[in-house]
Order: C-alpha cells, then sequence, then structure tokens
C-alpha cells in the first residue's frame, strides 16, 4: 500500500489536479468567508478542493464546489452544506485581473490549496490557468516518471 503524503503543519488541503491539469500562470492568495462550523472541520482535516472552480459574479470572486465535510458534532438544529459557495475575499485590483485573464479563450481561475495565515485565518490560494492538452499531460508524467528513476540510479551508484 502507498504511503499517503503528509501535508505541511499549516497546510490544510492541496489541489494536485490543478497541477497535473493545467500550466499555472499567476498566482493569489484570498481570505476565505467561512461560517464556524466549517472553521472547525478545517482544523479536523476534513477539506477537498480536487473538484473546486472560481468563478467571477457581480464584481466578487466566489469558490464553488469545495468540499468541507461537517463535523458529527454540529448542532442538530442546522443542516450544514458541504458544497455551498463561499466568498474569497480578494482587492478589486486582483478580481480584476483575474476577471480579465478568464476572459481570454482557454482560461480559467483553479483553487490551488487551503492553508492557515499566521493570525490564525484560513487562506485559499488561487492561479489563473490555461488547460493542458493530452500529449502535455503524458509529457508531464514521462519526465516525472524519469526525474524519479534519475533519482534512484544515482542514489544507488552513491552508495
Amino acid at each position: 500500500m502507498a504511503k499517503k503524503k503528509k501535508l505541511s503543519e499549516n497546510q490544510i488541503a492541496k489541489n494536485k489536479r490543478a497541477f497535473f491539469d493545467y500550466h499555472l500562470e499567476d498566482t493569489f492568495e484570498a481570505g476565505l468567508e467561512l461560517d464556524g462550523w466549517e472553521v472547525k472541520s478545517l482544523r479536523a482535516g476534513k477539506a477537498n478542493i480536487a473538484d473546486a472552480h472560481v468563478h467571477i459574479k457581480n464584481g466578487e470572486a466566489w469558490l464553488f464546489n469545495a468540499n468541507i465535510q461537517p463535523l458529527p458534532t454540529v448542532s442538530t438544529h442546522f443542516t450544514p452544506d458541504p458544497t455551498r459557495s463561499r466568498k474569497l475575499l480578494l482587492h478589486k485590483s486582483e478580481i480584476a485581473q483575474i476577471f480579465g485573464a478568464i476572459s481570454k479563450d482557454g482560461m480559467t481561475c483553479v483553487p490551488l490549496d487551503l492553508h492557515w495565515s499566521k493570525k490564525n485565518f484560513v487562506k485559499c490560494s488561487v492561479a489563473t490557468a490555461k488547460g493542458k492538452k493530452l500529449h502535455d499531460k503524458r509529457e508531464a508524467s514521462k519526465e516525472r516518471d524519469w526525474n524519479r528513476d534519475k533519482q534512484r540510479i544515482m542514489k544507488a551508484h552513491n552508495h
């Protein structure tokens, strides 16, 4: 069974799929508007942003499809929605820059990771990205495999 890679201490969730599916261009760090139960769930590490994406609507940035699973201790008189849309807190100039980039053909905005900032705020790294073609994905996979094999050979040669 393969080992699961441990996230860094301040990282909550990482979107590995974004690095494989897209050529990333400009990155931004945005705050997230969250409810109390969502913060508790994030502290427990119950977040998934693999299928998430960012939209600009009415001059505001929104994170769609980010899945934050509620803990079983959430209040009984409240029904949480794990995939609700969450507002991203960005400066107007950053929103304008993202909107200008995603209005081009083939460009989109994807979340890269969720992490804790130094003041215990949840931040989301987002990037403007262009989708990779199938041959680009194959090429990236071959390059990664070759680098891994090269490291093994070098390690065996040095010992």
